[in-house]
């Protein structure tokens, strides 16, 4: 009997010892607190849409009014299109070396187009760049400079605006101020291509007139005052072409010509408000604008400055007379033209 009360209780502790080793339950999921919420990064700023502006480089020649007024024209028609564009406007003092350098520089800036002013500077940009759209103004015959092919058709990366002159009205306009003229010496610069031009054309049509027509060159400013000098007492009057050097130097001409009875017509107007008598003439500041005009066709448009035409100026002339050196002359001047 003890036996097996024995059994029994041995066996009620080994149940027991069972139920106490157990595995425990799986410990139940719970779910982290969440974090404390801090403060958002600065949003980055979202990239602005707006492009780069466009460059433009401008070489000017030398520094005189007519060369100065293209300019402006130039500058203000750019303005008035409202582009986002700079303007770099560079004057090379009357350098041709200096125009190479500013044209190479522009040429290393990348710039978008190249305006350059007067022949020296548009060639100085035609020799440093093919592909870089240049647009030219105050350059008379564009073809003979070996800029284009053509003025209706240019064909490479040059077009622009022409200062062609009406030299045959200029020469009209001198008969009728100085009728007794009989000998007209034409004086310009022997070295600037277009000025040899339109000495050729003057002297046609002073020839076409009955009149006789004497060449006064120069190729320097140190030349111009003996060169006038010698035409005092050989000619009647004087003719000057749209020519750079004479522009700088019509002062010096005047001082010499007008004490000495010889009037002087220009091929444009602030010659004639440095010292000419007179001339019928173009507008720089409308040429300016016209080249303004192509900038923006070529810069907005994509057009082809290989196909687009040479312009000329298309404002009415103008009649410019210097009534005070007219009334050192002794020249009244006609009714009609007042």
């Amino acid at each position: 009997m003890k036996k097996i009360i024995r059994t029994i209780l041995a066996l009620a502790m080994t149940l027991t010892l069972c139920a106490c080793s157990a595995p425990a339950a799986a410990p139940v999921a719970t779910e982290a607190p969440a974090a404390a919420a801090t403060p958002a990064e600065p949003a980055a700023p979202a990239a602005t849409d707006a492009a780069e502006p466009l460059k433009i480089g401008v070489i000017q020649l030398t520094q005189h009014a007519a060369l100065d007024a293209a300019c402006e024209g130039f500058v203000e028609g750019i303005n008035a299109a409202g582009l986002n564009v700079e303007i770099d406007v560079q004057n090379a003092q009357g350098e041709q070396a200096i125009c190479s350098t500013i044209a190479t520089k522009f040429v290393n800036d990348g710039v978008d187009l190249i305006m350059a002013i007067a022949t020296p500077a548009a060639q100085a940009a035609a020799q440093a760049t093919k592909d870089i759209p240049i647009l030219i103004t105050a350059v008379t015959d564009p073809v003979s400079a070996g800029l284009v092919a053509s003025n209706d058709a240019p064909g490479g990366n040059v077009s622009g605006t022409s200062d062609m002159n009406p030299v045959a009205d200029q020469v009209d306009l001198l008969i009728k101020l100085a009728p007794t003229a009989k000998t007209v010496g034409i004086m310009y610069n022997s070295s600037e291509d277009n000025s040899i031009i339109q000495a050729n054309m003057a002297r046609a049509a002073l020839e076409a007139k009955g009149l006789t027509a004497v060449e006064l060159t120069v190729s320097a400013s140190n030349e111009v005052q003996a060169v006038t000098q010698s035409a005092v007492g050989k000619v009647d009057a004087l003719y000057l072409p749209t020519d750079n050097l004479m522009a700088d130097t019509i002062a010096t001409i005047s001082m010499v010509a007008t004490p000495a009875g010889i009037p002087i017509i220009c091929g444009e107007s602030n010659m004639v408000n440095g010292g000419g008598l007179a001339t019928y003439g173009i507008s720089y500041k409308q040429l300016g604008l016209q080249t303004a005009a192509q900038a923006i066709k070529i810069l907005t448009e994509g057009a082809d400055i290989a196909a687009m035409p040479i312009e000329f100026c298309n404002a009415d002339l103008e009649l410019t007379i210097n009534q005070n050196i007219a009334t050192q002359l002794g020249i009244t001047i006609p009714t009609d033209l007042k």
